[in-house]
C-alpha cells in the first residue's frame, strides 16, 4: 500500500516515451448509469470487464492502471484477481454548496509486467469499494457525483510507425461551479511534424446530459469528435476507442490535433471550461476531473547511449580510471557536443564530464575520467554512467529513447584491508612502561607463511620505513601505543594495528622489614606500587590506631613516624603496624592489612 498521497496534485508529466510508438486505452466503469439520470441509485458496481486487444506484430512497452471514485480512496484493487495496490494516489475537493466539502481520489500502478504477461484478453477489474463512503456521506449521491470507475492505458512499440514521441501526464485537477476554467500547460513536447498528432484524456464525473459550456480548448482551439463528442459536450460518458457512450461517468477520448499544433512547438496550452447559464438564467455547470492527459507527437531526435569499457584499480588507492563510449546509434538526429555525462557510485555523485564532438547518426567517440570514490562508500561499488545527466537526474537533450542511457559495472576497490586486533596487555613497570613481545599478536593473523613487518605509525607501513628492529622484546613509548603489522597478500597487502596496552597490575605488600640500614629490605617496599600507582597514599597505623605515618609517591616509609607531635622523625620501635593502601584507581578498592617491622 503506497504511502504517497498528494492533494490536488497539478497535471505534470509522468512518463515519456521516444520511438515508433503509441498508445491505445480501455477500461470501464463501475457506475450501472449515468448518476445526473437515474437518482434512485446510490451505490456502485462490484466489478466490471473490459477486452485488451492489440494491433499485429506490436510490443508492449509500458502499462498503467489507474480507478478513481467518490471518497478519500481505495488504494487495493484486483485485475483478474491478482491483487494491485496503488503506487501513488490524488485527491480533490469540491466545496458544494449544500452538503459542504466532498473529495474525490484517483489512483495508479504500474502494471506493464502483468498486461505483458497477459496480453489480449478480457480484463475483470474489482475489488473497488466505496460504499461505506456514499453510505457515511448524503453529499455525493444527493449532488449526484457517486462515481467510480477504472482505465489503463498501454504503450506500444510498432516498427510500421513513424518515429513518435508520446508524453504521459497525469495528476488530479478538477473543474465545476466554482473554478469554471482550468489552463493546462504541456510542456517538454518536441513537434517535428504534426502529421497525424494526437492527444488523449482520462476523465471522470463526466454527465452528457449536462452541456452547459463545456470544451476543451487546445491553442486556442476548440477540439471535437462529433458525433461522440460534441463541441460543447466534451466530458459525457464516452470511449473513443471503442466507440460507446456509456462509459458513465467516465471519458477515455482521444482528438486528432493535427490541425492545432505547429512544427517547432515545445508546449501545448490546454483549456477545460465548464458553466453557463440555463433557459431560466440560473448557472448549471458539469463537475469534471481530469486524471490525465497523452500526446502522440512525430519526432526526429537522437539516442545517446554509454558504454563503459575498462575500470583502471590501484592498490591502495581510491582514484579509479574509467573508459568508455558515447553512442548515437539507432538514432534519427544528430547528437550534439556538449552533452554532460555523470557519473555514480552506489548511486552517490562521484565525477562528471562531457561528450566532445558532434555526433552524427551511428556514430560514436571514447572518453577517459578519473574520480575518487569517497571514504564514505565500502570498497564493494557499482559504477554507473550516465549520458545526457546533469548530476540529479535531469538532462539536456530530448531523445528518442530517454531509458537507454546508462551503463552499469560492479567493482571491489584495491584497498588495503585494515583490520584491528586485540590488543596485548602487560604490567606496568613504571612510569607507564612495560616490555612486550609484538610476534603474540600473529596468532590472530593468518600470515600464510610470509614475512612479517611491525611499524610504530600507518605512514611508516605505507613508506616501509622505520621498521621495528626487534618486535620480541619491545618497550612502548605511550600508552596506550598502537602498532602497525604488514602481512603480504594478493592483490595488496593487508594492515593490522593493535594498541599496548599498560595495565595497573595488583602490588604485592610485604609482611615484614628491617630498616637498620644493612643495606637489605630497609624500606617498607611495596612492588608494583612506586612510579606505578602514581597518585596512590599510604597510611600507616601503630597497634593502638595512631596514625603515624603518611606517604605517597615520593614518600615511601623507612619505619619512621612523620605524625604525631612526639613521633615526628622518630625511629619506631619493632613491633606490628597496620597500613591502608589507597591506589586511587578505579579498579582497586583499599587494601589493608599488617605489617612487622623488624629491629
Amino acid at each position: 500500500m503506497t504511502n504517497n498521497i498528494l492533494f490536488s496534485q497539478e497535471i505534470t508529466l509522468f512518463q515519456q516515451f521516444n520511438g515508433q510508438y503509441d498508445y491505445l486505452a480501455f477500461g470501464n466503469t463501475l457506475n450501472s448509469s449515468e448518476n445526473n439520470i437515474d437518482r434512485d441509485f446510490c451505490d456502485v458496481l462490484s466489478e466490471s470487464q473490459a477486452d485488451l486487444l492489440m494491433p499485429a506484430n506490436t510490443t508492449i512497452v509500458a502499462a498503467y492502471l489507474y480507478w478513481a471514485g467518490s471518497g478519500n480512496g481505495d488504494l487495493d484493487v484486483a485485475l483478474n484477481n491478482n491483487p494491485i495496490s496503488a503506487d501513488n494516489i490524488y485527491l480533490v475537493e469540491y466545496n458544494d454548496p449544500t452538503y459542504g466539502l466532498l473529495t474525490y481520489f484517483s489512483c495508479y500502478a504500474d502494471i506493464t509486467d502483468f498486461i505483458t504477461t497477459t496480453g489480449n484478453a478480457t480484463y475483470n477489474f474489482s475489488g473497488l469499494d466505496i460504499s461505506e463512503t456514499l453510505t457515511n456521506n448524503l453529499g455525493y449521491c444527493g449532488n449526484r457525483t457517486n462515481f467510480a470507475g477504472w482505465c489503463v492505458y498501454v504503450v506500444f512499440e510498432d516498427s510500421q510507425l513513424p518515429l513518435n514521441q508520446v508524453n504521459l501526464f497525469q495528476g488530479l485537477e478538477i473543474i465545476n461551479r466554482n473554478v469554471q476554467e482550468k489552463t493546462i500547460l504541456l510542456d517538454n513536447v518536441n513537434v517535428l511534424d504534426n502529421d497525424g498528432a494526437k492527444i488523449g484524456f482520462l476523465a471522470w464525473e463526466g454527465d452528457a446530459n449536462l452541456n452547459y459550456g463545456e470544451s476543451i480548448i487546445i491553442n486556442n482551439n476548440i477540439i471535437s469528435s462529433p458525433p461522440l463528442n460534441p463541441a460543447n459536450n466534451a466530458f459525457n460518458g464516452t470511449n473513443s476507442f471503442t466507440n460507446s457512450n456509456t462509459f458513465y461517468n467516465g471519458d477515455i477520448d482521444v482528438y486528432g490535433i493535427q490541425n492545432n499544433i505547429a512544427i517547432g512547438d515545445t508546449s501545448v496550452e490546454i483549456k477545460l471550461t465548464t458553466g453557463d447559464l440555463d433557459i431560466f438564467g440560473n448557472l448549471q455547470a458539469d463537475l469534471i476531473i481530469i486524471n490525465n492527459i497523452i500526446t502522440v507527437l512525430n519526432s526526429q531526435l537522437p539516442d545517446a547511449t554509454v558504454q563503459i569499457n575498462n575500470i583502471l584499480l590501484e592498490c591502495g588507492n581510491r582514484q579509479i580510471t574509467i573508459d568508455y563510449t558515447i553512442f548515437n546509434i539507432n538514432s534519427t538526429d544528430i547528437l550534439a557536443a556538449n552533452v554532460p555525462i555523470a557519473i555514480y557510485a552506489n548511486n552517490e555523485l562521484i565525477g562528471s564530464t562531457f561528450t566532445t564532438n558532434e555526433l552524427v547518426i551511428g556514430a560514436s567517440e571514447n572518453g577517459q575520467i578519473t574520480v575518487t570514490v569517497p571514504e564514505s562508500l565500502p570498497n564493494n561499488l557499482n559504477i554507473t554512467m550516465v549520458v545526457d545527466d546533469t548530476g540529479n537526474g535531469t538532462g539536456t537533450v530530448v531523445e528518442l529513447n530517454e531509458l537507454n542511457n546508462q551503463a552499469f559495472q560492479d567493482i571491489q576497490l584495491l584497498d588495503i584491508p585494515i583490520n584491528p586486533l586485540e590488543p596485548l596487555k602487560n604490567c606496568d613497570e613504571g612510569f607507564d612502561q612495560a616490555y612486550f613481545d609484538l610476534t603474540l599478536s600473529l596468532e590472530q593473523v593468518e600470515t600464510n607463511g610470509q614475512t612479517i613487518s611491525f611499524y610504530e605509525s600507518f605512514e611508516d607501513v605505507e613508506t616501509d620505513s622505520n621498521e621495528i628492529i626487534n618486535p620480541t622484546y619491545y618497550q612502548n613509548s605511550v600508552e596506550p601505543q598502537t602498532i602497525y603489522l604488514k602481512v603480504p597478500a594478493e592483490p595488496c597487502y593487508h594492515i593490522y594495528y593493535f594498541d599496548l596496552v599498560v595495565e595497573n597490575c595488583p602490588p604485592h605488600i610485604p609482611q615484614v622489614f628491617t630498616p637498620n640500614n644493612d643495606g637489605y629490605n630497609d624500606w617498607f617496599n611495596i612492588q608494583g606500587l612506586y612510579n606505578i600507582f602514581e597518585q596512590h597514599e599510604l597510611k600507616i597505623y601503630n597497634r593502638y590506631g595512631t596514625l603515624i605515618f603518611e606517604g605517597d609517591n615520593n614518600t615511601p616509609w623507612e619505619g619512621k613516624a612523620n605524625k604525631g607531635i612526639n613521633n615526628t622523625g622518630n625511629i619506631l620501635p619493632t613491633g606490628t603496624y597496620f597500613y591502608q593502601l589507597h591506589l586511587n584507581d578505579p579498579n582497586y578498592n583499599i587494601l589493608t592489612g599488617w605489617v612487622y617491622l623488624n629491629r
